[in-house]
């Protein structure tokens, strides 16, 4: 997807995410770079080949499980008392009008982001399990893209023989994403190729979206509700209180003019990732 949102509805959609980030504790940038990748910031994006829906493109049967996991914990337990197994497995919803408003959550960016979260800690403890280290951001895309059983068999050759060919691995994701696993002239890509090629594609989301790309190095924890908020490497403490506040007091209904409340919404690179967190802890998401 390539759409880019106007301004303020960017600025709507980087609000749910670090609001998602302070809640959840899965790093801001990691999340922000993912809904880039997948939906360019597009809340209400929708793929024309699956079922894939909102910023972060779940297809139903994805954002039924991950709503039923953990939408009580986000006051959506409604919603996940709707969603029942079938015997063959396949999560249902009777009613016709609670499915369809259970999928349309798909495009509210604060439900989405707070999924996506959900989702991604849950692939976190998952691959950090079975591989015994910490996951990385590629890591994580990987889980998005493969599901959990898939990343855990992908990064498990990764380990042992980055140089096995991906698709004689995945045959079926291979078939329908030839971009992924071949090169040009149909050459087939080996696991650490695909590896890299993920890493890339996250790190530029994550630039495109002004935070920092975090796709090839370690996730530690990311900032939880109530934990103190540091700074890390290169972000600006004063910079990003500066700017947490000013967009609080626009948000409040400050009287600067559109132009200059957009550009609130923006912060700088470098302190991104900080501002942001400040901004829900100051109560403005």
């Amino acid at each position: 997807m390539s759409v880019t949102p106007v301004a303020g509805v960017q600025g709507t959609v980087q609000s749910a995410i670090a609001l998602a980030s302070a809640r959840t504790g899965i790093d801001f940038n990691y999340l922000l770079g993912q809904a880039q990748v997948e939906s360019g910031l597009n809340a209400q994006a929708k793929a024309p080949t699956s079922s894939a829906r909102g910023l972060y493109q779940f297809i139903e049967q994805s954002w039924l499980s991950v709503v039923k996991n953990h939408g009580g914990e986000h006051g959506l337990g409604w919603a996940a008392d709707a969603i029942q197994t079938g015997a063959n497995g396949k999560l249902t919803v009777s009613d016709p009008a609670t499915r369809r408003a259970i999928l349309g959550l798909r495009n509210d960016p604060q439900t989405a982001a707070l999924m996506a979260a959900e989702h991604a800690a849950d692939n976190k403890a998952g691959i950090e399990a079975t591989l015994g280290r910490p996951a990385t951001g590629t890591d994580l895309y990987m889980a998005h893209f493969l599901g959990l059983g898939g990343a855990r068999k992908f990064l498990g050759a990764l380990q042992s023989n980055p140089d096995r060919i991906g698709a004689g691995l995945f045959p079926a994701a291979a078939n329908a994403n030839r971009n992924i696993f071949y090169g040009p002239g149909g050459k087939p890509r080996t696991v650490g190729e695909i590896y890299e090629r993920f890493a890339a594609r996250l790190d530029t989301g994550a630039g495109a979206a002004g935070a920092t790309g975090l796709a090839s190095v370690t996730l530690g924890e990311g900032i939880a509700d109530g934990a103190e908020i540091i700074p890390g490497n290169g972000e600006s403490q004063s910079g990003a209180v500066r700017w947490a506040q000013a967009t609080l007091d626009q948000l409040n209904g400050g009287a600067r003019p559109v132009q200059q409340r957009a550009a609130l919404l923006r912060p700088s690179p470098d302190n991104a990732r900080l501002a942001y967190l400040l901004l829900a802890s100051l109560g403005g998401l």
